[in-house]
C-alpha cells in the first residue's frame, strides 16, 4: 500500500495527471454528498427493515453502495443495476452472434456494447426499483396517489443510477482509474469505519454475554485485527502474482542490422479474473432469496422461509463455491485468448523454448492459464467463503464481508497504481522526444 503513496505523490508532481486526479476527487466527493439525499415518498424505517431482510445479500448491497442503500439514498441502487447489465450483456456476447460480431470491430463495436449495457441498465434499475417501492408501498409516507407516488419512487431510483453511472464513465474519461472500480471502492471504504464499530460491539456484547473480562475482548479484537492484515498480505500477493512464461526471440537481419535474439518473458496473472466471478456468483446464488425477500417478505411459508434463510444453509457455500469456479473459468475464456498471443509471437518471431509454434504454443499456454484458474477459483472461494462462513457461526456482520471487500480494495488499489505508472512513464517519453 505504500507504493500506491509513493505513485500518487509523483503524479501529482505532473500537471496533468495532477487534474485528472482531483477531477477523480471531485466526482468521488460528489457521489458522497449525493448517497446522503434521500428518496422522497418512502418510508425509511420500513425500507431499511426490508434491506435487513434479505440477510447477507442486503449487507453486500449496502456495503458496495456505501450505505445509500440503508439510507435510501437516491443513490441507493449506485452502479448495481449496471453490472448486472454488464455481466448479462457479457454471457451473451458469447451467446449471440450478433453481439460477439460487434465485440470484434473494435472501438466502434465497444461503443455500440456500451450503449446496450446502459439501456439495459436502466431497464433492469426500473426493474430494481419497482420491486423496492411494491415491498413497501403499504408504508408509504407520502400523501400523493399511490400511481403518482409510484412514478415519483421508481423514477428517483432510476435517475439516481444512472447518474452514478454516468459519474464512472466521467472517470473514465476524465479521472484515471476505472470508474465503477473507484465507486464500488468509494462505497466500501465509507463503510469501513460502520463495519469496526459493529465487530467492536459484537466483542462486547460476547464480553458480557460470557463474562470475560476486557483483557479478553481485547485479545479477541487483536486475533481479528491481526487475522485481517494476514488477509490483506495473501490478497496483495496473489494479486501480484503471475507465471512468467520464457520467450526467446529468433535472430533476424533486415540490412547492416541485426534484429531479436533476446530472451523475454509472458506474463500470466494468477488472479485473472479480479472479483470479478464473485460478484456474479453472489449475483446468482442470492437471486431466490431476493426475489422472496421483495415479494413475500410477510409470508410464512415453509419453501419461503428455506428460501429467505438460504444465505446461512450450508447448500449455500457449496453452490456459491461451484459457481466461484465455473465463473473463474468462464471470464478466463472470454477474456484470454491464447491464440492470439501465439499469433502474435509468432509474427514478432517470438516462441516459447521447446515448444513448437502455433498450435502447440497456443495449448501451451492454455493448459499454463487452466492451472492458473484452478489456483485462482481455490483462492476466490476461500477469501470470499471463509469469513462468509466465520460471520455466520459468530453472528458477526462486520466478518463476512471481509475477503470480498480486501479483494476489491487491493483489485482497485493495483489497477490504479498500473495506470498512474503507465501514464507517468508515457509523460516521460514525451519530455524525452521534446
Amino acid at each position: 500500500m505504500s507504493s500506491i503513496g509513493n505513485t500518487l505523490k509523483k503524479a501529482i508532481n505532473v500537471p496533468e495527471l495532477r487534474k485528472r486526479i482531483f477531477y477523480t476527487l471531485l466526482i468521488i466527493i460528489i457521489y458522497r454528498v449525493g448517497a446522503h439525499i434521500p428518496v422522497p415518498g418512502i418510508n425509511r424505517v420500513a425500507f431499511t427493515n426490508l434491506i435487513n431482510s434479505f440477510g447477507q445479500l442486503g449487507q453486500m448491497m449496502d456495503i458496495i453502495s456505501g450505505g445509500a442503500l440503508a439510507s435510501v439514498s437516491i443513490f441507493s441502487l449506485g452502479v448495481q443495476p449496471y453490472i448486472t447489465a454488464s455481466i448479462i450483456i457479457q454471457l451473451l456476447t458469447v451467446a449471440i452472434p450478433s453481439l460477439e460480431s460487434l465485440a470484434q470491430q473494435g472501438e466502434t463495436g465497444r461503443k455500440k456494447i456500451q450503449k446496450i449495457t446502459r439501456y439495459t441498465a436502466v431497464g433492469l434499475a426500473a426493474v430494481m426499483s419497482f420491486s423496492f417501492w411494491f415491498a413497501t408501498r403499504s408504508a408509504s409516507v407520502s400523501n400523493l396517489p399511490m400511481w403518482l407516488n409510484a412514478i415519483l419512487v421508481i423514477s428517483t431510483f432510476t435517475a439516481g443510477t444512472m447518474i452514478v453511472t454516468w459519474l464512472g464513465e466521467s472517470i473514465n474519461g476524465n479521472g484515471v482509474g476505472n470508474g465503477v472500480s473507484i465507486i464500488i471502492f468509494t462505497g466500501i471504504i465509507a463503510k469501513i469505519p460502520d463495519m469496526l464499530r459493529a465487530l467492536w460491539y459484537t466483542v462486547r456484547a460476547w464480553d458480557v454475554n460470557n463474562n470475560w473480562g476486557p483483557i479478553v475482548a481485547t485479545v479477541l479484537l487483536l486475533v481479528f485485527i491481526v487475522a485481517a492484515l494476514a488477509l490483506l498480505s495473501f490478497v496483495i500477493f496473489v494479486q501480484l502474482a503471475e507465471r512468467r512464461i520464457p520467450v526467446q526471440y529468433s535472430k533476424r537481419v533486415v540490412g547492416r542490422k541485426q534484429y531479436g535474439g533476446q530472451s523475454s518473458y509472458l506474463p500470466i496473472k494468477v488472479n485473472q479474473s479480479g472479483v470479478m466471478p464473485v460478484i456474479f456468483a453472489s449475483a446468482i446464488a442470492s437471486l431466490p432469496s431476493l426475489l422472496v425477500s421483495l415479494f413475500w417478505h410477510n409470508s410464512n411459508n415453509g419453501v419461503v422461509n428455506f428460501f429467505r434463510t438460504f444465505g446461512a444453509n450450508p447448500l449455500y457455500y457449496v453452490i456459491m463455491a461451484l459457481l466461484i469456479l465455473m465463473f473463474t473459468f468462464f471470464y478466463s475464456l472470454i477474456s484470454f485468448n491464447p491464440i492470439e498471443i501465439s499469433n502474435n509471437l509468432q509474427k514478432n518471431g517470438g516462441y516459447i523454448p521447446g515448444i513448437r509454434p502455433g498450435r502447440p504454443t497456443s495449448e501451451f499456454i492454455q493448459n499454463t492459464s487452466n492451472r492458473l484458474n484452478w489456483f485462482d477459483a481455490l483462492f476466490l472461494i476461500i477469501v470470499t467463503l471463509l469469513p462468509t462462513l466465520i460471520g455466520t457461526i459468530t453472528n458477526t456482520s462486520a466478518i463476512w464481508m471481509g475477503g470480498t471487500s480486501i479483494i476489491i480494495i487491493v483489485g482497485v488499489c493495483v489497477e490504479l497504481q498500473n495506470q498512474l505508472e503507465s501514464e507517468m512513464t508515457m509523460k516521460s517519453y514525451k519530455g524525452f522526444l521534446k
